[in-house]
């Protein structure tokens, strides 16, 4: 059991659930318009829930060798930071991590095209490959995007359009208009818990050179860029339910505007790094429920 704790802590399972929104709601509404699989479903949760475990491997590793997670920082102690994890059993759990990508790539790529459709499976190795190296080098290597204010831009593009479109598009094998405005509710939400993450350790990342936008902006304009954000996302969520309309259970994700409103109000108090880390979890789970009410709200 002593082994297994490190292990858990660096997998991170609380961002876990943020990891597999978008596909919930790609899925969702490809059930809606009269394509689902199962199978599909199943391996599209197992390659995000790979990815986001390899992107936090890869982000302790990287923080973990430049010594940006120190005794400075706020958040939960690191495993490499903490010496409960060796960065070469790191990288080695890293190297198996990027094998298992690659399975469950190919698996899920088969199961939604099969022998046909060469041009959609090639654009998805691709893409495979591409999500990859962005987990990678996020904080891993001297030119680490995440260093340079970057991240933002990769999180929204990966957790919202990605994600979103993506999955619905392995079902369907085509784009459709009705899931872009979730994908970025999803994406501005996901871009959200980053943020947090990095008003936290404004100070800490600022001592080891780590350039976050936080860092750049200052913690007061990164409350405003935060508060941006989440009233960003829940206005064009609002937009798309009076577009889209088709039952009133469309208006069940509004639940989630609630503690949504809550967050806004703790992170405008909020004056100490330790303020942050609580919200998120916080924010982390509103996205995961907002995309199952959704989904939901549609199906039903």
């Amino acid at each position: 059991m002593t082994k297994l704790k490190p292990w858990l802590s660096a997998i991170r399972l609380r961002t876990l659930p943020l990891s597999v929104s978008g596909i919930i709601i790609g899925s969702c509404f490809a059930y809606y318009n009269g394509f689902f699989n199962i199978l599909i479903l199943i391996l599209a949760i197992l390659t995000t829930i790979s990815f986001q475990i390899l992107s936090n491997l890869a982000n302790d590793y990287g923080d973990g060798i430049k010594g940006t997670d120190n005794a400075n920082r706020v958040g939960p102690e690191r495993a490499i930071q903490s010496g409960a994890i060796s960065p070469d059993q790191m990288f080695e759990a890293i190297k198996i991590n990027i094998l298992i990508i690659i399975l469950l790539v190919f698996l899920l790529i088969y199961m939604a095209f099969g022998k046909s459709h060469f041009l959609y499976t090639l654009l998805f190795i691709i893409l495979a490959g591409i999500s990859v190296y962005a987990a990678m080098s996020y904080t891993i290597g001297s030119k680490a995007y995440g260093y340079k204010g970057l991240g933002d831009i990769f999180v929204f593009i990966f957790f919202g359009f990605v994600s979103v479109i993506g999955s619905y598009f392995l079902y369907t094998h085509h784009l459709d208009h009705q899931v872009f405005l979730p994908a970025i509710t999803v994406g501005l939400l996901s871009v959200g818990v980053l943020n947090l993450n990095n008003m936290r350790d404004i100070e800490s990342d600022e001592q080891s050179n780590k350039m976050t936008l936080a860092v750049k902006l200052g913690r007061k304009r990164a409350k405003i860029y935060h508060l941006f954000l989440i009233i960003g996302a829940i206005v064009i969520s609002f937009l798309f339910a009076l577009l889209y309309y088709s039952s009133v259970f469309n208006f069940l994700c509004f639940l989630a505007y609630i503690p949504l409103i809550m967050h806004i109000k703790k992170i405008m108090k909020a004056k100490e790094a330790s303020d942050f880390d609580p919200q998120l979890k916080v924010l982390a789970l509103t996205t995961f429920v907002y995309s199952l009410l959704l989904g939901i709200g549609y199906i039903l």
